[in-house]
Order: C-alpha cells, then structure tokens, then sequence
C-alpha cells in the first residue's frame, strides 16, 4: 500500500472519527422562561445539531430553525421574561426564600400542565413510533413534572442545569444532598460556610428549605394533582451542570454530573454598534460596563436608590456604559444609557477596566473569560454565592446594592480599579478557566452519545435512589447501634449488680457493709 493511500485512509479515519455513526433523535423541552436558562440550553443544543444529531425543541424563546433543529414556539402560551421585572415583585418574592420556594414550585407544574396539553405533545405522545425520540434533554426546574414525557415515552432523560445545583431538589437529581459542614446553600450569601455561625445558619436553611420544597409539593399533589403525579418520576442519566471548579467552591459529585461551565461563551459574531464603539474608544480612562441583567428593571428601583449609583458613577474618571429601560433623570454626562448593550463583545474591549454585576451565572464567566474584575450587587437566588466565588478568587467586591451610598461606590470601584491585584487576579482565574482537556462543546456530544450507546447509562446513577430516607441517613444503623448499647449495658447490671453503676447509692450500701465487716475484724482481733 502507497504512503499516499495511507495518508488518505487516515485523513478519512479522523474526519469521520468526529461524526456520530448513528444521529441521535432527541426531544427538547426549556420550561423555564429566564433568557439566562435558554442562553445555556441552546448552547447545549447548538453543540449536538452541529454535531448531527437532530433536536426538536419546545421553548418559550425561539432562535429559529436550522439544519438538523426544529422549534415548536411555546411563547403564546408561556409569557417570556425577557422585558424585565419590576424590581418591587422581585423585592417582595425572590428575595425571601419562604416566598420564592413555593412560587417557583407553583409556576413549574402550571407550566408542566401547559407543555403537555400542547397539541404538539400530545401528537408526540399518542405516536411515539412515529416520532422515535431516542432521548429527552430537560431543565429539571423546581418540579420533577418535567420528566413525565420520558416516563411516557420510555426514553432516557437527561437535565440540563443553568445555575449551580438547586440545594432543596439535589437528592432528587443525584441522589446525594449537600453536606450543609461544606457546601454552602444554593441562596447562601457566602461561598463556603467557613465559620461555626455559617454551618449552623447553613444547616438549619438546608433542613428548613428541604422540609419546605417537600411539603409543597406534597401539597400540590394532593390539591391540584395532574396526570404526572400518576407515573413514577424517572431518574436523569446525567445532569449538564453550568458550574466550573473555578467559579464553585470544590466538591464531590457523582459521575453522571458533567460540568460545562462557560458553554455558552462563543467568539464575537457582532461588531459593537459604531456609536458605542466611539464612546468606548474615545473614553481617555477607560470605561465601566453596569448591568443588573435581564430581569430586574433598574428604572422602576426607588430614586434614593437610583440617586446613590448616578451620583456615584458621576465622581469617577471612567465612562458608564449603564443598561437602563427608559430615560433616565438627571443622567451624569458621563453616562451612556441602553436598554440592551452587546454585553459580550463589550466586556471583551481592551478598555473595559471594571464590570458591575448583579452576579448572573451567565454574565460571571463572560467577565472571567475577559479577564476583567468585578463589583457585585447581588439579588437574589445563585447570585449572592457567585459573587462571593469571585471574591474568594480576589477578582471582585461584594455589596448590598439596596444600601449602597455614593462614598462606598466610590471607593469600590476606585479599589477595583486602581489596585492590580484585581486585574492580575481576575487574569489568573482566567487562564484556570481556559484550560481545560475538553471543550464544554465536545463534553456534552460525547456524554450524551455515551448515554446513547449504553442505554441509558444506568451505571451511573447513585444506588442512594433504592433507598428509603431513613436507610439513606442511616437512621435504621444508628437505631440498632443504640438499641444494642442499651441492650448491653442492661445485660450487664442483670449480671453483676454488685457493680452498681446504674444505682447511685448502691456503691455507698457496699462500701457500708464492707465497712461494718473490717470493724467487726478489728473487734476480734483485739
């Protein structure tokens, strides 16, 4: 055989060697309706149809067809939160965990009810043989309802999760719950719980949560049950879990938990708007990006609050590249205003000096893969815990961006600035962040083949799912370890009593009599 006829063999060999032999089939569902959560999902998606396999995907934020990718639009039926939030609702319910837990859990069986009457999914349903889906890719939510179409369909499911592990479903997902001693709370306002006050506050709001989320559901199964309470919740083959080691505090997972943090992270597609591109290039000190995401609107924030950032951002050197829905009163002349900015390729600008975030999965490794540091005004959920990551990482400052005053905003974002040990930092996470021995990308292709090929995979899941909760905390062991304590030290005083450790006056009645023995001896003696 010819060298040339070698080479070719070869050439053929490794292209074909990143194609699927057989494409895939799989059904798509996004029930939650964050642009963040489809940001991640479709990154997932994208990753597979460019890889052949073929998606048809149910969404409430379409992106449009594509070869190998169909979307059936949910957004009629499903209101998308991509216009914003007044800040009040988000004050008043997803900054209180007793408010947010069961809302969340509310919305998502509503929401359940609503994607399975779909005339589309009920098709699917009543002719899985048509359709041959090989498997489900679902964000689990707060609800297991999300997985009753695997259930109906027979089909493995895999999750897709896009913020840290939500701490009160965790057993249900991987059947491991989080040690409270060192993992913190999904809502915690710290990274990790490194003092005595933060495990026990950590404990109490694990068990607090856990009990809560429990009770809720049970709750709603039994005064609002759907037709998905009937069939027994199946299991996730793996979970694609938007975290990375860099950004998380490091802990133990089981195997089925792929990490593809950053997934989303794509090169620039956009140039920047030209009339923005001059104002940042223009800018003799650089400028500052502030952004409390897609959620909240920062113009319906009380004008006290509004006041403190406008007066602060006013006395610092830099431009404002500042996203805010509507005009903004009595704006500094510092300030540029948008409703959207390209938020990526703006962070990615050699003269962006400092990013000011609410602390969003998805804007906290957009700003780690720029290398740029951080002033953080977290919310609420994930958010206040991403930030605190990053000041563990020396690339940030945390602050409570309801009681910010002008002086302390100026001095953080001076701090920020003008000390490099942010900007070296932020560089250093950066490149941990960047080295990696797969790509995100390449990752979910090869783990949803894998779940593929071996059916399911059901090797990976944990054997804590064939327990009860009680064999689960071993309370079953720690009954029969007491009862035998017990058992052994009541045997133990039926066979010598004379040891009169259960009585405390007995060792007094034989020191007495032995008393009354030595004297009798004494006696005779004489």
């Amino acid at each position: 055989m010819s060298v040339c006829t070698m080479l070719f063999i070869a050439t053929i060999t490794v292209s074909l060697s990143n194609r699927p032999i057989t494409a895939i089939n799989i059904l798509a569902i996004e029930p939650v309706t964050g642009k963040s959560h489809w940001n991640f999902m479709s990154a997932l998606l994208r990753a597979l149809t460019d890889s052949g396999h073929r998606i048809t995907a149910f969404t409430p934020l379409p992106d449009g067809d594509r070869v190998n990718y169909t979307e059936i639009d949910i957004s009629s039926d499903i209101s998308a939160m991509d216009i914003g939030i007044d800040s009040h609702f988000v004050m008043e319910n997803f900054r209180k965990s007793t408010v947010m837990i069961p809302l969340v859990m509310n919305w998502t069986r509503r929401i359940c009810s609503i994607i399975y009457e779909h005339p589309k999914m009920k098709n699917i349903i009543l002719n899985n043989k048509q359709f041959h889906y090989d498997l489900i890719i679902v964000e689990r939510a707060a609800s297991e309802c999300v997985t009753y179409i695997a259930a109906k369909l027979d089909i493995p499911v895999i999750f897709s999760s896009p913020s840290p592990l939500k701490t009160t479903i965790e057993y249900s997902i991987i059947g491991n719950g989080p040690n409270p001693a060192s993992v913190s709370h999904v809502m915690a306002y710290h990274s990790v719980p490194r003092t005595f006050f933060q495990r026990f506050t950590n404990s109490l709001f694990y068990a607090y949560s856990s009990f809560l989320s429990t009770r809720k559901e049970s709750e709603m199964k039994i005064n609002n049950p759907g037709e998905y309470d009937l069939i027994e919740p199946v299991k996730p083959s793996i979970v694609f879990l938007n975290t990375h080691y860099i950004t998380e505090a490091p802990r133990p997972f089981p195997p089925n938990i792929i990490q593809v943090g950053g997934i989303h992270l794509q090169s620039p597609k956009k140039d920047i708007p030209a009339d923005i591109l001059e104002y940042i290039d223009n800018s003799p000190y650089g400028v500052i990006y502030f952004t409390l995401g897609s959620i909240v609107e920062m113009s319906t924030l009380p004008d006290h609050i509004q006041n403190a950032y406008k007066d602060g951002l006013s006395k610092v050197p830099q431009r404002i590249l500042w996203k805010y829905e509507g005009e903004m009163k009595k704006k500094p002349i510092n300030v540029m205003t948008r409703k959207w900015f390209p938020q990526r390729e703006i962070l990615l600008h050699p003269k962006v000096k400092l990013f000011i975030s609410h602390g969003g999965i998805s804007g906290v490794y957009e700003a780690i893969d720029a290398s740029v540091p951080v002033l953080g005004l977290p919310i609420f959920y994930d958010q206040p815990r991403n930030i605190e990551n990053l000041v563990d990482a020396g690339m940030a400052i945390s602050m409570d961006f309801l009681s910010v005053t002008k002086e302390n905003l100026i001095s953080a974002v001076n701090e920020l600035i003008i000390n490099e040990k942010y900007r070296k930092n932020a560089n250093l996470v950066s490149n941990r962040f960047k080295d990696r021995p797969m790509a995100p990308e390449r990752s979910v292709v090869y783990w949803t083949e894998y779940v593929f090929r071996h059916k399911s995979a059901p090797h990976l899941k944990s054997y804590s799912f064939d327990l009860t909760w009680y064999q689960y905390y071993l309370l079953d062991v720690v009954a029969v370890m007491l009862l035998f304590i017990l058992s052994t030290v009541y045997i133990i005083y039926k066979i010598r009593p004379d040891l009169g450790f259960l009585d405390p006056g007995s060792s007094c009645e034989v020191s007495s009599t032995k008393d009354k023995e030595n004297s009798h001896m004494t006696e005779v003696w004489e």
